[in-house]
């Protein structure tokens, strides 16, 4: 069964991290073999051939340059510009695997069908994976006529907020609400029809955006403050409040997000026993609220700064995620429902959004 997953960062991957995602995982590792700037390498998931044997037929991929304002602690860009910048050579490497073969641009209802039958008809080791282009953290938009030109060169979701205090909203691990520039891009997003991912935005934002934006909300990559006591999760009214919006949520694979007690940079996944069942614990948690498993999805944010030493004990590249119907299935999960996870609910959100 082919997989939608809502949430990789592809190209920061391949820009930041110097991956050239054409080769496998295991060949990456490889090559990576005693490098220590980054905390995973060697120890990465995501690669093209693993994508496709795990049929990962449609991902939605991002564009990330953090404009790091003075309190904020992260790695960043000092200046609005430089982000820019930053995500333009993004975009230039997307289109570049676009001429490789490697990926197809989705932007329509038209192109995601087409996308969509490809995979379903006969799932091949030579299909391109298509690509629907998001940015993570708004912060890189200097102004409406940019947001017009991302528009123009295939974006079509946003996430106002990353970790920290942002441009438009406030973030992760940060509170506050909205700017007023925060509900000038909103509205500019209404307009154009771009989906706002809800991740990310802090409890004050959150619920300010959603006061301000009426139009498609989705949830790219979150998971269940109830059983994970932190933030960067959902508590149970905003995850209603989701469902009443028509969202899909995809549940997120950073194991410090599946399990409670998770010490980044200490806790591994050996000794925490987390596995991919535990995505499955949020899942059925959002669906218990639901009533019914149609705003749950996959969004795994696999490679999204970490690897195999802060995923599931029991996934070793994006391949595994094949395990999940088996998975779902012993939960109790029917065969609609199933489809509905793997990548019937994100393809029904598309479809809804963009009639």
């Amino acid at each position: 069964m082919w997989i939608f997953d809502a949430h990789l960062d592809l190209a920061m991957n391949a820009m930041e991290w110097n991956r050239d995602l054409r080769k496998g995982v295991l060949d990456i590792r490889q090559s990576e073999h005693g490098q220590t700037d980054k905390p995973d390498r060697a120890q990465g998931t995501v690669a093209f051939p693993d994508m496709r044997r795990g049929h990962i037929g449609i991902c939605v991929a991002t564009q990330i340059a953090r404009y790091i304002k003075p309190d904020n602690p992260l790695k960043g860009w000092h200046s609005p510009e430089q982000a820019w910048a930053h995500s333009q050579g993004q975009l230039a490497w997307y289109k570049a695997m676009e001429e490789d073969g490697q990926l197809f641009q989705i932007t329509d209802a038209k192109s995601l069908g087409s996308h969509a039958a490809l995979w379903n008809d006969n799932p091949r080791d030579d299909l391109p994976i298509g690509y629907i282009l998001s940015l993570e953290g708004a912060d890189s938009i200097i102004s409406p006529n940019h947001l017009e030109r991302s528009y123009a060169n295939g974006l079509r979701a946003v996430g106002l907020s990353h970790y920290g205090p942002g441009t438009y909203a406030q973030g992760t691990a940060h509170d506050g609400g909205l700017a007023p520039q925060g509900i000038e891009l909103l509205k500019e997003m209404d307009r154009m029809g771009i989906i706002l991912d809800a991740t990310h935005l802090s409890d004050s934002s959150f619920w300010e955006a959603m006061d301000v934006f009426e139009g498609p909300v989705w949830a790219s990559h979150s998971n269940c403050r109830t059983l994970v006591p932190n933030d960067r999760q959902f508590c149970d009214e905003q995850i209603k409040y989701l469902i009443e919006r028509g969202a899909v949520i995809g549940g997120a694979l950073d194991a410090w997000m599946l399990a409670p007690n998770w010490e980044r940079g200490k806790t591994t996944p050996k000794e925490s026993g987390v596995k991919l069942e535990h995505v499955i614990d949020h899942m059925e948690h959002i669906c218990e609220l639901a009533g019914n498993a149609n705003h749950v999805g996959i969004g795994t944010d696999l490679d999204g700064g970490y690897g195999t030493e802060q995923s599931p004990g029991d996934l070793d590249t994006i391949a595994d995620l094949q395990r999940l119907p088996d998975l779902l299935s012993k939960r109790g999960f029917d065969l609609v429902q199933i489809t509905g996870i793997m990548h019937g609910n994100f393809m029904n959100f598309l479809n809804n959004a963009w009639a």
